[in-house]
């Protein structure tokens, strides 16, 4: 069976159907991006920005909640009483720990407190050998030295003090590309590792020519908070990828938020490209 297949048979077509009806009927007053800004300190001259002190301390107390089985699930610092898992990406992982002979090693990049870890912790726990490192700015690293880290769950600055620590064999990104102000000089970072997977989830695409930066306003709801963020370019993502990548597999994700323009939210497995001039 393939991954594509495996895909398939986890992501029921029902539940892509409602997820797309759910975003054709989101109200008007949920509406999270907006704007088409030419440069990213034009965006930020309108928002308060991601190191909101609010977001990590929110973000904390749900999580010392799902930490200690007070909660079943977080998600951008929202407690759930069940877990929703995205079962693509969860299978990506699990595909990736196969082919190394049941080890999972994950740079998660802009990771928050460990929450994609902590979502899926009761499965990778049957893993044989399983290693989480978060990569996020300086105040969560702190935070979740603190509060969080174990022998599995590791916290660093960047990608180098990672790699100095450990090897990964996969890299995450989930719904964190569109929050950097130059997202592709990231991804040229991940050429230069020695791992040969990745995982994209929770990712805004359109089918305009070009990437699309926004304004996101956060419900208040959730806490008063407000940043840049990407709509990239379907076509242009893609041919920046076929260069070094082979995209194993595609996938819708449940995210949903009223744009300016059609928006979907995807999913990618990707596996590096073997070649005579690679490093790998």
């Amino acid at each position: 069976m393939t991954l594509k297949d495996m895909l398939r048979r986890v992501t029921p077509p029902v539940f892509v159907q409602i997820a797309r009806w759910v975003r054709a009927h989101r109200p008007a007053g949920d509406l999270g991006l907006s704007g088409d800004y030419r440069r990213w300190d034009e965006a930020m001259a309108r928002c308060t920005g991601y190191d909101c002190r609010i977001i990590l301390e929110r973000t904390i107390a749900a999580l010392t909640k799902v930490k200690y089985g007070e909660a079943a699930y977080e998600r951008d610092s929202v407690l759930f009483d069940e877990i929703e898992y995205s079962w693509p990406m969860l299978a990506g992982l699990l595909w990736v720990a196969a082919q190394s002979g049941g080890t999972l090693n994950v740079l998660d990049f802009g990771g928050s407190l460990g929450s994609s870890y902590f979502q899926n912790r009761a499965i990778l726990s049957r893993i044989r050998a399983v290693r989480w490192n978060v990569i996020e700015q300086s105040s969560h690293v702190m935070a979740g030295k603190e509060r969080f880290e174990d022998d599995i769950l590791r916290f660093y600055p960047d990608i180098a003090a990672c790699v100095a620590d450990t090897q990964p064999n996969v890299v995450l990104f989930s719904s964190v590309l569109q929050y950097l102000e130059r997202p592709f000089a990231v991804l040229d970072q991940i050429k230069d590792l020695s791992c040969n997977h990745f995982v994209i989830d929770r990712t805004p695409f359109w089918d305009g020519p070009k990437d699309r930066l926004c304004v996101q306003t956060v419900p208040s709801s959730i806490y008063p908070a407000s940043y840049p963020s990407w709509i990239f370019s379907r076509q242009r993502f893609h041919v920046y990828l076929v260069e070094g990548w082979r995209i194993m597999a595609e996938f819708d994700s449940l995210d949903s938020m009223m744009s300016p323009v059609e928006t979907v939210w995807r999913g990618l497995i990707l596996e590096r490209k073997m070649n005579p001039e690679s490093k790998v």
